[in-house]
C-alpha cells in the first residue's frame, strides 16, 4: 500500500515567502508616488508631466539597451526604471529642458545602476545619482524656480525657493504653493504617499521619523524655523522616498537610526554652512556610501554567539 504521508522537501531557505516581490513594490511605490504626481501637473501645468513622461521613457530605454548591450536579462518588467524615473522628475524643475532630463534618466539607469550589475548592486540612489550629475553638468537650468499656478511658458512667474530667500506662509509650503522641484513642494501628497507605503508593509517609519526629526532639531538648535525647514526643499521627498531606497540603505534598525540621523545632520550642516541652499541629495548619496561600514558596525549579534564565545575562552 501506498504511503499517504507527504513526502520530505528538502530545499534551500527560504522556506516561507511573504508574497511580496520586486514588481508588487515597485507599484507599490508608484502608487505611492501618485499624489505628487497629480500635484505636480496640478500646480506646475503640463509642462510638469512632459518631463516626468520623458524621464520614465528615457529610464526604460535605457535600462532596455544597456542590458541587451551587456547581454543580461531584461528587467524592465520589475518596474525599478520607472520609480527611477518618476523619482528622478520629481527632482527637477518644471522648466528643465527635454533632452537635459533624458540625459538624467541614462546617467541614473547606465551610470550609476547597470555598470555596478543591476538593481540591487548600485551603491547609490540611481535618481539622486542622475540629479546631482545634471546639477554639475546644468546648473542654470537646475535652478530655474517657476511659482506654481502661473504656468510655464513665456508667460511664467520665477521666484526662489524658500531655502534661497522665498517668502511662503507654512500653509501654502504645507500645501506646494512654493517654488521648487516637481514632487517636493506638496508635503501632504507625499505624506499621503508615505503613510501608504507604511501601510502596505513596504518601508519602515523609522528612517523617515529620524531623518525629519534629526532636522526638527538640529535647526531649532541652530535658531533656525523647525517647520520651515522640514517643508522646504526636498526633505519630505527624500526622507520617504529615497532614504528608504532598499539597496542603498541599512537593513537592520540600529543602522537604519544611524544612516537617518547622518541624513539629518548632513542635510543641516550643508544647508547652513554650505555653498548651496539645499542639501538632502548630498546627505543621502554620502549615508549611501557608507552604508556597509554602517551595517558592519550595527551588525546584531547571532543567538548564542556570545555563550559560544564564553565556552571557548
Amino acid at each position: 500500500m501506498a504511503s499517504t504521508e507527504k513526502p520530505l522537501m528538502i530545499t534551500s531557505s527560504p522556506h516561507l515567502h511573504c508574497g511580496m516581490n520586486t514588481r508588487g513594490v515597485m507599484l507599490d511605490v508608484l502608487i505611492a508616488l501618485l499624489p505628487a504626481a497629480v500635484a505636480s501637473v496640478l500646480l506646475f501645468g503640463w509642462r510638469a508631466l512632459a518631463v516626468e513622461l520623458v524621464c520614465v521613457a528615457s529610464c526604460m530605454a535605457a535600462e532596455v539597451l544597456s542590458r541587451a548591450a551587456m547581454k543580461r536579462d531584461q528587467t524592465v518588467g520589475d518596474l525599478s526604471c520607472v520609480v527611477t524615473g518618476l523619482l528622478l522628475a520629481f527632482n527637477l524643475p518644471a522648466t528643465m529642458p527635454l533632452w537635459q532630463a533624458a540625459l538624467g534618466g541614462v546617467v541614473a539607469i547606465v551610470v550609476a545602476k547597470q555598470m555596478f550589475g543591476g538593481l540591487g548592486q548600485n551603491f547609490v540612489n540611481p535618481a539622486l545619482a542622475g540629479r546631482i550629475v545634471l546639477m554639475a553638468s546644468f546648473p542654470e537650468a537646475m535652478n530655474n524656480w517657476v511659482v506654481p499656478l502661473t504656468g510655464t511658458g513665456a508667460d511664467a512667474v520665477t521666484g526662489a525657493t524658500p531655502l534661497a530667500g522665498g517668502t511662503y506662509s507654512l500653509t501654502e509650503m504645507f500645501f506646494g504653493i512654493r517654488g521648487g522641484c516637481l514632487g517636493e513642494t506638496c508635503a501632504m501628497a507625499l505624506i499621503l504617499g508615505g503613510l501608504y507605503l507604511v501601510i502596505r508593509r513596504v518601508i519602515s517609519p523609522v528612517t523617515p521619523l529620524v531623518y525629519i526629526g534629526t532636522v526638527f532639531v538640529l535647526s531649532w538648535l541652530l535658531g533656525e524655523d523647525p517647520v520651515r525647514q522640514i517643508l522646504s526643499g526636498g526633505l519630505m521627498l527624500g526622507a520617504i522616498f529615497m532614504a528608504t531606497d532598499y539597496t542603498t540603505s541599512p537593513i537592520n534598525k540600529a543602522g537604519k537610526v544611524v544612516f537617518a540621523l547622518g541624513c539629518g545632520a548632513l542635510t543641516v550642516l550643508i544647508r547652513r554652512f554650505g555653498s548651496l541652499p539645499e542639501g538632502v541629495s548630498f546627505a543621502i548619496v554620502i549615508m549611501n556610501i557608507l552604508v556597509p561600514l554602517i551595517e558592519r558596525a550595527t551588525r546584531p549579534i547571532p543567538f548564542g554567539e556570545k555563550r559560544r564565545l564564553r565556552r571557548e575562552q
